[in-house]
């Protein structure tokens, strides 16, 4: 019988070294540490882009609007695209009263008729974990009744953020796919990629690469994700976090229990995205594939400084301002830089200790580390004199009023910058932002007025 996620132990991480340091865990609860995205948001997040399987939220009809349709999590899959669908089982007061099992039965039983899923993930809210319905004895029966994965998802709101909430979605896969399922065959160079939920298809710029070089992608969690394959995922030879630090839990666990080595990864950039193919060539230890992965590195970056070169000409003493979250902190700054930007600040506040140390090392020691951004950001910019701003949407207006230009690169970003491609997008974009007029002019003053 499967036990529920222990919150303490996920959250005092061995794989993470900082936690031999502090007092307390990197991601414990604090007061207000929701604000910026609950453990539930964080679960389904990690999950949703397996868009075989159906996404069953057991709660409120409120609480499907926290992560359904947020991101561009595209998908190869043939026919329906079960994420743009959002289940729930609707939970309402009298649910509360009487208990919502035989709710949830029903719901499951109606989303196996109509849409024939690989698997269903059902997740806990607030709400349903408060009043104690037991949803992983709902999930057994209903897995022995139609004969397909039910996964239950212990992950309610109230229980920490979304990087803990990152970190119970992975147990959940861990405990009831991976390793139920052998695959039809395996290579020395099969791997999984952690982390990675291939937004805006970010996965799909560098994977050619690596399928060039004879590595096959087993499985992953879950960008462009398959059911059948995460649960084969005991078979490949390498895991591969993908800037990812709050799902490291889960390659850890692997190691101990499958003998998996891991190693973690940043495609933003092209010293990055140069960095990860060698580093996956070299962890799986073999001479000749090392040897290719370095020719195939050089012709790319040949490639891709020419394509570069009348960008850095527009982009030679720019700076910029970074406003985005976790691992971005890092691997959008390096990206930046590798465009010639000088970027004079970055945002920690939702960062674990490891991304801040990443986001040092990439500034340097003038780099300024925003734990406020909402505040710092638009005292930095006067100061500074930065040219550009890069942050999600709420920040547009801080842009507007200091009037300089503004990109979007938080998760509502409609292009991938991911790989050599993504950062040739990335180019263009921020190119036709500082030669935008609209930044400077949308501020002023009308004639008129004084």
């Amino acid at each position: 019988m499967a036990q529920k996620p222990k919150i303490r132990e996920l959250l005092d991480e061995s794989a993470c070294a900082h936690n031999k340091n502090k007092k307390s865990a990197c991601n414990a609860p604090t007061p207000g540490a929701t604000t910026g995205g609950c453990a539930f948001e964080g679960a389904q997040i990690s999950l949703f882009p397996y868009a075989d399987a159906a996404h069953l939220v057991h709660g409120p009809m409120t609480c499907v609007g926290a992560s359904w349709e947020t991101r561009l999590t595209h998908t190869s899959r043939p026919g329906r695209d079960l994420t743009q669908m959002g289940f729930t089982t609707g939970i309402s007061t009298n649910d509360v009263v009487f208990g919502g099992e035989e709710k949830l039965r029903q719901a499951i039983d109606y989303i196996v008729e109509h849409y024939a899923p690989e698997a269903v993930f059902v997740y806990s809210t607030c709400v349903t974990a408060m009043i104690g319905d037991d949803i992983d004895a709902v999930c057994r029966q209903a897995e022995q009744t139609h004969g397909i994965p039910m996964v239950p998802v212990h992950a309610p709101g109230f229980v920490g953020s979304k990087n803990l909430g990152s970190r119970l979605a992975g147990e959940a896969v861990l405990t009831h796919l991976i390793g139920t399922r052998e695959p039809k065959n395996t290579t020395p160079f099969d791997i999984n990629l952690i982390g990675e939920y291939n937004v805006t298809g970010d996965m799909w710029q560098y994977t050619p690469l690596l399928e060039e070089l004879g590595i096959r992608v087993l499985s992953t969690l879950s960008g462009d994700g398959r059911v059948a394959n995460i649960r084969t995922a005991h078979r490949a030879n390498l895991n591969v976090l993908v800037c990812a630090k709050s799902l490291i839990s889960l390659p850890r666990k692997m190691q101990e229990r499958y003998d998996i080595p891991f190693i973690s990864v940043s495609f933003y950039g092209k010293r990055d995205t140069n960095a990860s193919i060698l580093a996956i060539a070299t962890a799986l230890g073999n001479a000749d594939l090392i040897e290719r992965a370095k020719k195939l590195i050089a012709r790319e970056e040949d490639k891709l400084d020419k394509k570069l070169a009348p960008y850095r000409k527009v982009f030679q003493g720019k700076k910029a301002v970074l406003n985005t979250g976790g691992n971005k902190s890092w691997s959008i700054a390096s990206a930046l830089q590798d465009l010639g930007f000088e970027v004079v600040a970055t945002s920690v506040k939702k960062a674990t200790e490891a991304d801040k140390e990443k986001a040092r090392a990439t500034l340097g020691e003038k780099g300024i580390l925003m734990t406020n951004p909402g505040q710092e950001q638009a005292k930095i910019i006067d100061e500074i004199g930065a040219h550009l701003l890069l942050a999600g949407g709420r920040s547009l207006f801080t842009a507007i009023k200091k009037r300089i230009a503004f990109a979007d690169v938080n998760q509502e970003k409609k292009k991938s910058y991911g790989g050599y491609g993504g950062l040739l997008n990335l180019a263009e974009d921020l190119k036709n932002a500082l030669q935008n007029p609209v930044f400077n002019n949308v501020a002023r003053r009308a004639p008129w007025e004084k």
